[in-house]
């Protein structure tokens, strides 16, 4: 089981400056680098300061510059915001600027907030982003495309360049419904969930339908993965645990808000509002505690086969004790699972 640390861009103070939340970034990023970690992923959210930004593959290709060999994921790209015509060569330049190590994370956009004030009510983002996925497809894997669909309609034409690779980067799907993480693995994509705050059934629920279409699909499915997203921090004890969570609660307190909530923001700030969850039930699902809480909670993840686990310790915690945090990840926690995997396979073998 790899681990992977998200960049998510959390902003809760104005004044703090964005220049200086990237910087933090992108630290992040470099520290992750020299650990271990398997890969970084970046959101995309724009007009918000929970998850903010807006220029992932801006920032892929920035994090390339200053790091060797971490993997850098889309976590996700919401491609109906965007003209595949265009974003196929981004998507094209940023893989050959990134030195092959950019994975493609696609979605159709989950908060209203942010769609409809860019002119795509969230009732038609589903049926925007199949179209939208397939037009990149045919792009990135065809020469002298044409399409006449609902959402686009164009003569012949081809990206340059064309991808160093045949159809471009690897793709991942974000999906949470257990039945279309199914589908979208037996149509060969590699998959990322998350839970987000609910309970481990649900986790499992993902997890096998994931499983159910790679074990149907045989020979076809070795190789694509299950990547799963948590919020999750490794603290040095109890009261440092508490007041993370703490954090957390607050973080889910603004993005309850436009995931499933009203959508208040002001000057583009969310409001926290109040949630029906109790802390310690947040607590509970979280991935937040010292390193044996936390080796506790993921050893159930690495018997499920779950392949990478995505780390977003971005929830309005200092900069300083959020490098201090994957670290002591790195250190306390990776090396557990990358002996217990081989001590699987060897005697699996």
């Amino acid at each position: 089981m790899e681990f992977s640390i998200q960049l998510s861009a959390d902003y809760p103070d104005k004044s703090y400056g964005g220049d200086r939340v990237y910087g933090d970034m992108l630290n992040q990023a470099i520290l992750a680098d020299r650990l271990g970690f398997d890969a970084v992923s970046i959101t995309e959210h724009h007009l918000i300061n929970c998850l903010m930004m807006p220029a992932p593959l801006q920032f892929a290709v920035k994090i390339a510059a200053h790091t060797e060999r971490v993997s850098i994921l889309t976590s996700i790209v919401v491609l109906p915001l965007h003209d595949m015509r265009i974003y196929a060569g981004e998507v094209v330049v940023a893989d050959i600027f990134t030195n092959g190590r950019l994975m493609l994370g696609v979605g159709r956009g989950a908060f209203a907030y942010e769609m409809e004030r860019l002119g795509i009510p969230i009732n038609e983002t589903q049926s925007k982003f199949n179209e939208s996925l397939a037009v990149l497809q045919a792009l990135l894997s065809e020469e002298e495309v044409s399409w006449d669909g609902e959402y686009y309609k164009f003569d012949p034409l081809t990206i340059m360049p064309r991808p160093v690779n045949p159809g471009g980067p690897q793709m991942m799907m974000a999906v949470m419904n257990p039945e279309g993480i199914y589908h979208c693995t037996k149509r060969g994509f590699h998959i990322q969930t998350t839970p987000l705050s609910g309970n481990h059934q649900m986790l499992m629920d993902q997890v096998n339908g994931f499983s159910r279409a790679k074990e149907e699909m045989g020979e076809a499915g070795n190789g694509l993965t299950l990547s799963v997203s948590r919020v999750g921090f490794a603290t040095k004890n109890d009261t440092d645990r508490k007041k993370k969570i703490e954090a957390a609660n607050r973080y889910y307190s603004r993005f309850d808000n436009v995931f499933t909530g009203p959508g208040v923001v002001d000057k583009g700030m969310v409001r926290e509002l109040p949630r029906k969850q109790t802390i310690e039930e947040l607590g509970d699902s979280l991935l937040i505690g010292t390193p044996q809480e936390i080796i506790d909670k993921l050893e159930p993840y690495a018997k499920l086969g779950i392949d990478r686990v995505i780390i977003n310790v971005n929830f309005g915690c200092d900069a300083q004790e959020t490098l201090d945090g994957i670290q002591l990840f790195a250190e306390e926690i990776m090396p557990y699972f990358s002996i217990h995997c081989r001590e699987v396979k060897s005697a699996a073998g």
